[in-house]
């Protein structure tokens, strides 16, 4: 028996292509952030190891890239900050000022 995500596509997002509409389905399905157990690990075409959270839409697979900018965005998310954009508006969801900007 096939599985409804089979036939999903399947999309890589880094924290720089994040749009408000993959935001709002990142914190719907993590409302308290996410925990290591839901971080997916995989190597992607240069062998490098990429962390990831998945949220899914009715035909698209996200695998967000975990990162630091990705945990304050989440942490700090409000609908109203994103209502003069489009859902698909990478330009929207600004980079939060961290301490520490190495890794990201």
């Amino acid at each position: 028996m096939k599985n409804r995500n089979d036939n999903l596509k399947r999309v890589i997002v880094d924290f720089k292509k994040l749009t408000p509409e993959i935001l709002a389905l990142l914190v719907e399905r993590y409302p308290d952030g996410y925990d290591e157990d839901q971080i997916i690990s995989f190597k992607n075409q240069h062998n490098e190891i990429i962390e990831a959270v998945e949220v899914t839409t009715e035909d698209t697979k996200y695998l967000v890239k975990v990162s630091s900018k990705l945990a304050v965005t989440m942490e700090n998310y409000d609908e109203d900050d994103y209502e003069d954009f489009d859902d698909n508006d990478p330009e929207a969801v600004q980079a939060p000022d961290l301490e520490d900007d190495d890794n990201d």
